[in-house]
């Protein structure tokens, strides 16, 4: 049951960004500030994303908390409930995971998550709250919708995916793998891409099947303007239909903000950045999308970064659908003078790595790289760093933008970390900030944004020469590709997320070997070979940390970041020369333990060169469209078994017994009065970030809208 609570001790951290802030102009503070409200208003879709009850217990929550302080709720929960001090405290991490998550999954892990303290005390601290006393019957209705939900552990409930294995709301309840195949070919047939939409199975009185494609959109499907999106057809007895309206009330408070942000940005290219999302998200257009990430990519080297939509696919169980998220960033001069240097050194770099010419893009597009402290990161959990936008065809030959998120990676890992020598701990906090700078600039800039897919358009043209371009096993040509219609992400599906987290991470151990590359990021000698080296340890014993995110009983991963890891220790596993090992052993508490070792000495002989060779087959049936033979091999080294020299499954229970809670992240607030913006900080604590997220949601409709947004839903998932 443990692998289902958050913790008492999780530590809290607050995201500092008041020395960037307090840099900015007054028109930058009302830019930052709108775009801010615009993300977070968005961001209450995410628990419309991630389960049937997650709306119904955020709104529970917060208003609870909104009726009522942190101290006074207590006062009540210890006097009436028979509620001790852990148990209320379990209380309120509990609360502050579903706010930070938006949902009763994990924001990093997909797995459910449950209150640490008995039912009948949780339901006790509710009804002994001013709430309940105000609002008794909105009290009792939200109790008899979700009490039960928030405490179930069914077999399909514990994680996120496909639901005939695991929870979705993308996804109807009803939807099959035969449907997945079935939409997947309308979706290639149309040219159709699907990451702003959810998609619902019903059936008429005949039984035909009928796929609802629902895009997320300000206008409904009734509404008479604009009509050209929504489709209606039927192909081989199933009928497809694209209707819109999805999120719709919620949406339109994120406009009213652009709108607002718009009177204060900085050039013609925010303007029009911002026209062309207000645009999507009013009419379900994703070309309006994308017309709008073109003009962000143009938008070079602002003062204030940001980014707003349905973003990355790591949770739609297919790959394909966009999880709402926004970000409001200030830029770190001097830390983005070193990704600058990095990006004008990209050209000489790129043809090291171990493809051929032919494999990589015609042309590097120079995209922008900064480093940047986060104001706002609206979604639930925040990263390091960032690869946009997602679009295959802007990416390939338009441009895309790298931001690492410097006051994250310095707020990472402050204690030593498990399974290493006492030598390595010592080493690793010396270097961990310098080695995740060098890794995390490698992975965006020369791992998400390098290699070419190879594509045929619309007219039947290749992007490549087929008669000169050979296949990087056979040495004949190659004889697969994208067709017209696909993408990365339609063609490898559920698998696309972790094998290219795996590529990008590959691309950053492999160039970090470079002495050219740490002397950009001011490491030479002794220094640049520890900040090598600790680098190196970094990326592959986290395969052991990634444990505790794979599930036995269903023999799947449930975070992308960690399958990826898993996968690169297995392949340094079998690198010759015992470059790598994991051993058991007897912990100084008496109780079993593990030790990975790196022989630092056997870097560039032998784990680059083996790096080297995954790295040019992940890249191979990247490029070739060949998603089977990429399931085949990154299926192999993701197995977790008990069979091998390695017995990870017995790996797994250790990890499990001394896994260390992830942190959360305490974000400011930033507030308008009398035409000025300030800035307000929270306490690092379950307090402050509650407190924090009920002065960001102050309006009292939003519960109104996720109540009638559920009840809209709820026949697709009950």
């Amino acid at each position: 049951m443990s692998d289902y609570f958050i913790p008492n001790n999780t530590p809290f951290i607050l995201l500092e960004c008041e020395e960037a802030f307090n840099q900015l102009s007054e028109q930058e503070k009302l830019y930052s500030h709108y775009l801010s409200r615009a993300s977070w208003l968005g961001s209450l879709i995410i628990s419309l994303q991630t389960s049937i009850e997650s709306p119904l217990i955020f709104s529970m929550l917060h208003r609870l908390f909104q009726f009522q302080s942190v101290e006074e709720l207590k006062a009540a929960a210890l006097e009436v409930c028979n509620v001790n001090e852990d148990e209320f405290m379990s209380f309120l991490v509990y609360t502050c995971g579903i706010f930070a998550s938006f949902g009763n999954y994990k924001g990093f892990g997909d797995t459910k998550f449950i209150p640490d303290l008995e039912k009948e005390k949780f339901e006790k601290i509710i009804r002994a709250s001013k709430f309940a006393e105000c609002q008794p019957q909105d009290v009792e209705i939200l109790l008899s919708r979700c009490l039960e939900s928030i405490y179930s552990l069914q077999d399909k409930e514990r994680q996120l995916g496909f639901p005939y294995v695991g929870t979705t709301t993308y996804l109807s309840k009803n939807f099959t793998e035969e449907d997945n195949k079935i939409v997947t070919d309308f979706l290639k047939k149309k040219n159709i891409e699907v990451y702003n939409s959810r998609l619902f199975k019903t059936s008429d009185e005949s039984g035909m099947s009928c796929y609802e494609i629902r895009l997320a959109s300000v206008l409904k499907t009734e509404d008479a303007e604009e009509k050209e999106l929504l489709i209606s057809e039927s192909v081989n007895s199933h009928k497809f239909i694209v209707t819109r309206g999805d999120y719709s009330k919620l949406l339109k408070l994120v406009n009213h903000n652009l709108l607002l942000a718009k009177d204060y940005a900085g050039n013609e290219n925010e303007v029009q950045m911002i026209e062309k999302y207000i645009q999507s998200f009013r009419t379900g257009s994703l070309d309006a999308h994308k017309d709008g990430s073109r003009f962000w990519v143009k938008d070079k080297e602002p003062i204030i970064e940001t980014y707003i939509g349905f973003i990355e696919t790591y949770k739609d169980p297919t790959g394909m659908r966009g999880e709402f998220e926004g970000f409001v960033a200030m830029v770190n001069k001097p830390m983005s003078a070193k990704f600058a240097e990095l990006v004008k050194a990209a050209e000489d770099l790129l043809p090291l790595l171990p493809w051929p010419s032919a494999y990589e893009k015609d042309k590097f597009l120079q995209p922008d790289f900064s480093s940047l402290d986060l104001l706002t990161f609206a979604s639930n959990d925040v990263p390091i760093g960032i690869n946009i936008p997602n679009y295959d065809e802007i990416k390939q030959s338009e441009g895309f933008k790298n931001v690492t998120l410097g006051n994250a990676i310095r707020a990472r890992a402050r204690k030593p970390p498990n399974y290493l020598s006492k030598s390595d701990q010592e080493l690793y906090m010396l270097y961990r900030i310098p080695a995740l700078e060098l890794q995390t600039g490698l992975h965006e800039l020369l791992g998400h944004g390098s290699g070419k897919l190879f594509q045929k358009d619309k007219d039947g043209k290749l992007n490549f020469d087929s008669e000169c371009v050979l296949h990087l096993e056979t040495n004949q040509k190659v004889t697969s590709w994208y067709e017209e219609g696909e993408n990365y992400n339609s063609v490898f599906g559920s698998v696309s997320s972790p094998y290219e987290e795996c590529r990008a991470e590959c691309v950053g151990l492999y160039l970090s070997t470079v002495p050219d590359v740490l002397r950009i990021f001011g490491l030479e000698g002794t220094e640049a070979d520890d900040a090598m080296y600790v680098n190196w340890i970094d990326v592959v014993f986290a395969g052991l940390e990634a444990l505790k995110m794979y599930d036995p009983k269903t023999g799947s991963w449930l975070q992308a970041h960690g399958q990826a890891a898993y996968v690169i220790l297995q392949v340094l596993l079998k690198c010759e020369g015992d470059f790598v090992k994991v051993e058991k052993i007897k912990g100084e508490d008496g109780n079993p333990d593990l030790l990975f070792t790196m022989d630092r000495n056997k870097i560039l002989s032998h784990g680059k060169p083996c790096i080297g060779e995954f790295l040019k087959k992940l890249q191979l049936y990247k490029s070739t469209a060949d998603a089977a033979s990429a399931k085949g091999m990154f299926d192999m080294y993701s197995a977790v078994t008990s069979e091998e020299a390695y017995p990870f499954l017995e790996y797994r229970e250790i990890v499990l017994a001394r896994k260390r809670p992830r942190r959360i992240f305490v974000q400011s607030n930033t507030f308008l009065s009398d035409g000025e913006v300030t800035l307000k900080n929270y306490e690092s604590s379950p307090k402050g970030l509650i407190q924090s997220y009920i002065e960001r949601y102050q309006d009292g409709s939003i519960h109104k809208t996720l109540l009638e947004l559920w009840e809209k839903d709820k026949c697709h998932f009950t």
